[in-house]
């Protein structure tokens, strides 16, 4: 367990905890039960860095901090998978010339343009959840990246691996991984009704029925997903997430478990 969960943090951030000995692919493809926990690190320390920022910056240069710790902390990893899947989807027009692209080195137009996107839309989301004078924000900060990593379990666990020769998400492909798959969905579900409540749970269906439709998609066009897939769906999923928080922030429906029992007999 403890291996799989050091294989989980190396794989998804930048913090260089991996075994010196190989792992096995069932060590790798266990390593999922501990996405959404590393998504849930990764969310409080974002909370932490925006409340040491607020001290000395303003609320939009913490917000760019924000948005660049949030490509940092995985070293551009997941970043780099939607580069690759813009460049391939929109570049090419058969499966096989789109899986090609996507592994050639060279950054096209399409990823260039997706990555400014993206992180526009994230800091955007960031800064009007900072600027935000309602009780919540942090909530919204940390439920993002927790349920954007579950996300890629639920596309490990729904969908078949495109690349016959094996690639960066091969081992992951282990049929008898569904109960580390049942356990991130627990530890996702329980985050989001402690952290989140009514809003939280609104949050992990909607954006679980997007990364499904975004796996739904590319499976049909690529024949499967690959490693840049979820990635793409990893900052996908997280910037969606922030955007969804603002009006749950704004009308009170993104609180604490006991939080959202207090005002709940009002409504009964």
């Amino acid at each position: 367990m403890l291996t799989s969960f050091l294989a989980a943090i190396s794989f998804l951030s930048i913090i260089p905890l991996r075994p010196k000995f190989a792992l096995t692919p069932k060590q790798i493809s266990d390593s999922r039960a501990y996405y959404p926990i590393i998504g849930l690190l990764i969310g409080c320390l974002l909370v932490l860095i925006g409340q040491a920022c607020s001290y000395a910056f303003t609320t939009s240069i913490t917000a760019a901090i924000l948005t660049i710790f949030l490509a940092v902390i995985t070293r551009g990893l997941h970043l780099d998978g939607l580069m690759d899947i813009s460049d391939g989807l929109f570049g090419g027009y058969s499966t096989q010339r789109r899986l090609e692209i996507m592994k050639d080195s060279h950054v096209g137009a399409f990823a260039v343009l997706s990555a400014v996107l993206i992180l526009i839309l994230k800091y955007s989301a960031i800064l009007s959840i900072l600027n935000m004078p309602f009780p919540g924000n942090e909530y919204a900060l940390i439920l993002a990246p927790t349920i954007s990593r579950w996300s890629m379990v639920l596309q490990l666990t729904m969908f078949p691996y495109a690349r016959r020769e094996g690639g960066l998400g091969s081992p992951f492909q282990d049929n008898s991984a569904r109960l580390t798959s049942s356990l991130a969905a627990l530890t996702a579900c329980v985050s989001v009704i402690i952290l989140g409540g009514a809003g939280g749970i609104g949050l992990l269906v909607l954006l679980s029925i997007f990364a499904y439709g975004v796996g739904l998609v590319i499976s049909r066009m690529l024949g499967g997903l690959t490693g840049d897939v979820y990635g793409a769906t990893n900052e996908l999923t997280e910037a969606a997430g922030l955007v969804l928080a603002v009006p749950l922030i704004a009308h009170g429906w993104l609180a604490p478990f006991m939080k959202v029992a207090e005002w709940l007999p009002e409504f009964l």
